[in-house]
């Protein structure tokens, strides 16, 4: 909603002033599907060059994540809390070695079936079971320390991976506004080229080639610059999910009352998507 918005107040408040200042929209209108394609090409093409596909691919589609917001919203956090909670109660209540058929197989487990979007997430149930099976294999044997790190470290790796897609649309805002002088410059060669015309023409020609200019400037600031930082505040947000999976492992290995299990979990969520400590010991009640 407020992406949308935002993007209605930009083009009102550039557009806007333009033509309440007396401006016309016809040339623009006329010259910028030319210069768009001048810029937007070499912008992805230059974007092909510097990046893997997988990274590109991500970041065009993390114009789409601007557009609908984090994954994980508050009802995914508390039913994240109850799945972990619920392996946590098994592995306490029936030892290790029950865990081994949940995070070997969690197509086919009854505790991820109960919760569709997150076992549909490869990452969140990596996360889940890789350190969940290192228990299993030690028999319980565990110290908490090591899990701590090693779990540490994928959520950095994995960290370190999302971010590649709001980089690569940072440094597509950054070549934006030199590809809108590309643009410009190809328009006043065009210019050159048509010197003996009128000055209406040699007028309408310039004024064509600056709205490479202005566009290539409109796209980055106005745009895939505002893209870039959403897409990186998103990434942020649903790291937090990788979080509480740590935390909740961690604090069991280590012996803590499910008080603080749930403590250390909702401590890793912000304000906006945390649940109560009430609703999340009533859900984990029972489990």
């Amino acid at each position: 909603m407020f992406f949308f918005i935002g993007l209605i107040v930009v083009f009102v408040a550039v557009l806007g002033g333009y033509v309440a200042a007396g401006g016309k929209l016809g040339p623009i209108i006329k010259a910028a599907p030319f210069e768009f394609v001048i810029i937007a090409g070499a912008a992805i093409g230059a974007s092909l060059v510097g990046n893997s596909f997988p990274v590109f691919k991500a970041a065009m589609a993390g114009i789409g994540r601007c557009i609908s917001g984090p994954k994980w919203k508050p009802q995914d956090y508390l039913n994240l809390i109850t799945l972990v909670g619920k392996l946590l109660a098994v592995m306490k209540r029936e030892g290790v070695v029950a865990l081994e058929a949940h995070v070997e197989n969690p197509d086919s487990s009854p505790i991820f079936g109960e919760f569709p979007k997150l076992a549909k997430d490869h990452s969140v149930v990596q996360m889940i079971c890789d350190p969940l099976r290192l228990a299993v294999i030690s028999q319980g044997n565990l110290d908490a320390e090591s899990v701590e790190e090693i779990m540490g470290t994928a959520i950095k790796v994995h960290h370190h991976e999302a971010m590649r897609a709001p980089a690569a649309l940072t440094t597509i805002a950054g070549s934006l506004p030199a590809l809108g002088i590309v643009a410009c410059v190809l328009g006043v060669v065009k210019t050159m080229g048509a010197i003996d015309q009128p000055p209406a023409v040699l007028g309408a020609l310039i004024g064509a080639a600056l709205v490479g200019t202005m566009l290539g400037v409109f796209l980055s600031y106005a745009m895939f610059e505002p893209f870039a930082n959403r897409l990186g505040q998103i990434v942020e947000e649903e790291a937090q999910v990788y979080k509480v999976i740590q935390q909740m492992i961690v604090a069991n290995l280590r012996g803590h009352p499910q008080p603080i299990v749930i403590e250390a979990a909702r401590a890793c969520i912000d304000h906006a998507n945390q649940p109560s400590f009430s609703e999340v010991f009533d859900t984990l009640r029972g489990a």
